[in-house]
């Protein structure tokens, strides 16, 4: 379940992306002789904070740290090459022949500059409907993807007709976005005239022209002859390497980028990404059938963050800092964190002291984004959510990451289930997460209080040295997933991840039965609203007091006497069937 033992392991963000899935993946990439990304592009970031030394890698694999270990760029990645050549130079000094132990898929999709403006066009042009990207070009080179007009890293090897491409994709963008518009604010009209002149300095930088970038097309072309010459080792046919050493015996490790929350399809749209970051994408962006993987790992951070704009159920802080914010008692130790440029100074806690948990969150856990620099949005943490994620995904085992962050809390919440604002009785089926953002927003959560503890345990070296009211937190929740948890991460470096090794327990000493194919309740679940453990809190505000009405008492009876017996028979009816198709094989043999 750790994932050490693992042939073929597959770490995934669980959330809205954020997690710190780069520890983990470079904790196992030691291990292992390929390390692989599938989705994504540039938009990701990962932070590694190894013997002292930061890294942050935003297009290159966590594998890069693993000197003995090849990294692919899958075919489902779209790549920056300016940013990769970046990301590859400042490796310089730990590996000087790092580049060597890259490999780029011929069907990978090559992300322009030309396509980071449009990004920013787009987006302007939504005004208040914007939903916040990067502004990094993902979306488009996406749309050139599905609309087969863009460049490939198999085109760098035919260098003409790479040219080709090139001049007829920048000459259709220029044509559709490179004009100005009525309504266009001065920001608009820059980023078009740079889209016309294909002048990217000018885009990226209009005073000075100092962060990156060409002055035209023709610079931009010999730009990219540049990089053909340098990476055309580096292009190979992606899924024959995979498979080379999927049959040689190799252990393979996939990392996500960005997280379920974020996926085109499953995700909260349309405040999603242009890919798809769940495991069914595993198989398309790299080209292994699903019977390759036997591990999957969810990574959970202790709390809820989410970068940019849409609904967010356990939302305490936003980007600006503006929310009320739900007030706790801080136990813990005397902590200074230093905030750059912020008008109010560093942030201050002190034993006894009233905190705003959604401000803590963001400044003790330096929630600010590896790829945008943008305030993360906190809450606390949605076990609905990571339901969800989880039978998209099919976790195997859960990493949960900076449980330190919550050190010093008296007491925390966690968001055990979801209700209607307008039915807030029953509880919506467990893992049921609404695909449409207005029904997202009707969505209230029934809270759990859990003890809080005031030990640092940013030290910790081993399970068995956590508080218990620590351990108790992370056991809650792999007890209310029903997934065992592998990983617990208490602070940024490699040797804070501490393995766990402790089986699902009930609170009644009972061990949860998994249920058998013929079983199944088809992942529907209804309960009344009931206290789970006896620090439930059942009269949180947002359920209105926990009043139930006087038609609970119906509805349930409904359920146990026409739903749930109809499920039982439908499973009667699949087991009976089962049984029937073996013995008609019994009888044809």
């Amino acid at each position: 379940m750790s994932g050490e033992d693992s042939k073929f392991c597959v770490v995934l963000g669980a959330q809205w992306g954020d997690e710190g899935k780069g520890k983990l993946v470079d904790i196992l990439a030691q291990g292992v002789q390929l390390c692989a990304r599938f989705n994504g592009g540039a938009n990701a970031g990962h932070t590694l904070l190894v013997d002292g030394k930061k890294y942050a890698f935003h297009l290159l694999p966590c594998g890069m740290i693993n000197k003995a270990c090849k990294n692919l760029i899958g075919n489902g990645v779209v790549v920056h090459i300016p940013t990769l050549m970046k990301e590859l130079d400042a490796l310089k000094e730990f590996d000087p022949r790092a580049i060597e132990r890259v490999f780029i898929s011929t069907r990978a999709h090559i992300l322009f500059d030309s396509h980071q403006i449009t990004d920013g066009i787009l987006e302007a042009e939504q005004g208040s409907n914007s939903i916040g990207t990067t502004k990094r070009g993902i979306g488009p080179c996406y749309s050139s993807k599905a609309i087969r007009n863009g460049c490939r890293f198999g085109d760098l090897l035919h260098f003409d007709e790479f040219e080709r491409k090139l001049r007829e994709l920048t000459a259709w963008s220029q044509k559709r976005f490179g004009e100005p518009r009525e309504k266009d604010l001065p920001a608009q009209l820059q980023l078009r005239k740079a889209l016309r002149e294909y002048n990217t300095q000018y885009a990226f930088d209009p005073e000075h022209g100092q962060k990156g970038g060409v002055k035209n097309l023709e610079e931009e072309i010999a730009r990219y002859r540049r990089y053909a010459e340098i990476l055309r080792p580096q292009i190979v046919d992606s899924v024959t390497l995979i498979h080379q050493d999927i049959q040689l015996g190799c252990k393979v490790l996939v990392e996500g980028a960005n997280a379920a929350l974020l996926d085109i399809d499953f995700g909260t749209y349309p405040f999603v990404t242009s890919s798809n970051t769940t495991i069914g994408s595993v198989c398309t962006g790299l080209g292994v059938p699903p019977k390759s993987i036997d591990t999957v790992i969810g990574v959970v951070k202790a709390y809820t963050t989410r970068v940019g704009h849409g609904p967010f159920p356990t939302e305490l802080q936003n980007e600006a800092q503006n929310l009320d914010d739900y007030l706790e008692t801080y136990i813990g130790p005397s902590v200074t964190v230093e905030r750059k440029g912020h008008q109010a100074g560093p942030y201050n806690l002190s034993p006894g002291q009233q905190v705003k948990v959604g401000e803590m969150l963001q400044e003790v856990g330096y929630e600010y984004g590896t790829t945008t620099g943008r305030r993360r949005r906190c809450g606390w943490l949605d076990i609905a959510l990571v339901k969800y994620s989880a039978m998209v995904n099919g976790f195997d085992s859960i990493n949960i990451t900076k449980l330190d962050v919550l050190t010093g809390l008296k007491q925390i919440r966690i968001a055990i289930a979801y209700r209607n604002r307008q039915m807030t009785e029953v509880r919506l089926p467990g893992g049921y997460f609404p695909s449409h953002l207005d029904d997202l927003k009707e969505v209230v959560c029934e809270y759990e209080t859990m003890e809080g503890w005031s030990e640092d345990i940013s030290k910790c070296t081993s399970w068995n040295r956590l508080p218990a009211n620590a351990k108790k937190y992370v056991l809650r929740i792999q007890e209310l997933l029903n997934i065992p948890v592998s990983w617990v991460g208490v602070g940024p470096d490699r040797m804070s991840m501490l393995k766990v090794q402790v089986p699902i327990v009930r609170p009644d000493g009972s061990m949860p039965q998994q249920p058998s194919p013929g079983e199944q309740s088809w992942g529907l679940s209804y309960e009344p609203f009931q206290n789970f453990g006896a620090s439930s809190d059942a009269t949180a505000p947002e359920l209105g007091g926990g009043a139930l009405s006087s038609g609970l008492g119906e509805f349930q009876a409904l359920l146990e006497e026409v739903v749930m017996p109809a499920e039982a028979a439908l499973s009667r009816v699949f087991q009976a069937s089962s049984g029937l198709r073996e013995t008609m094989v019994k009888n044809r043999e």
